[in-house]
């Protein structure tokens, strides 16, 4: 019982984190639903297409190529340079996964890797508790979806600049992401200064500037974070039991529940 009960505490919490994700999602894909129109895209393959891309920008890409007529491989090629940050998003993630997860787990926490997502269920202390992340996903996709089916549909109809002014949410709900812990942690907000000023002078660097913002956003993670772990290295605090049969350690002497664990 106190298993169900943590499953639908997590679960509780991720539809509420997912809620304004969702929101901010609904908002930006209308502008991608405009695009979407705009290449001849019905609002049934509009919501399709969301629903199974989560990246906002490899589905930009993805529906650019669409429109250049280019073949199904390049879209792929495209779409997966766009969206390498993930990889450095799932590394992170692997690190506050319970060595006793399942495969199905981890595979399925795997899909529900995006920005936002990942960033309000890496926030959250201790290991990552699976039914966080697939609610507020289950929450968000759909939203995300029906942005950009309705941007289709309706996005001719609306003035450009409400439009555009709608994707602006997205940013206010990143900043309502980094502010809590950026005032309990003085680290944490030296880093967020520094990326940000990091940012904005690969903005304007020779070469750097030429390159897509998706690659300077990697080059940008991935030298921060390494000088950060390096400088401020962080000590894991002893996590608590688990009630999870996937993720929790056995007893001593259950040699049962040991058996089951490895069978995940």
């Amino acid at each position: 019982m106190k298993t169900s009960a943590s499953h639908r505490q997590a679960f509780q919490e991720g539809v509420k984190a997912g809620l304004p994700i969702g929101a901010g999602y609904f908002a930006v894909a209308f502008s991608l639903g405009v695009l979407a129109g705009s290449i001849g895209l019905t609002p049934l393959q509009g919501f399709l297409s969301s629903l199974l891309v989560h990246a906002s920008a490899g589905e930009y890409a993805e529906l650019t190529l669409i429109a250049a007529g280019a073949s199904v491989l390049e879209v792929i090629a495209v779409s997966f340079i766009a969206s390498c940050r993930y990889l450095l998003m799932s590394c992170a993630f692997t690190v506050r996964l319970s060595p006793r997860l399942g495969m199905r787990h981890r595979l399925l926490i795997a899909n529900c890797v995006t920005d936002e997502i990942f960033a309000v269920t890496i926030a959250r202390p201790g290991y990552v508790e699976p039914y966080f992340p697939y609610a507020a996903l289950l929450v968000a996709a759909p939203m995300w979806a029906a942005g950009t089916a309705l941007g289709i549909f309706a996005g001719n109809i609306m003035p450009a600049r409400l439009v555009s002014a709608l994707s602006v949410a997205l940013y206010g709900m990143f900043l309502a992401v980094i502010v809590p812990p950026a005032k309990k942690d003085r680290v944490v907000l030296g880093v967020i200064a520094v990326s940000f000023a990091a940012s904005l002078a690969f903005t304007f660097l020779p070469y750097i500037s030429t390159l897509s913002g998706g690659t300077r956003t990697i080059i940008l993670t991935v030298v921060i974070s390494a000088i950060v772990s390096v400088l401020f290295p962080h000590h894991e605090e002893d996590q608590p039991e688990e009630s999870d049969p996937d993720t929790a350690q056995p007893a001593a002497g259950d040699q049962s529940g040991k058996e089951a664990s490895h069978v995940q």
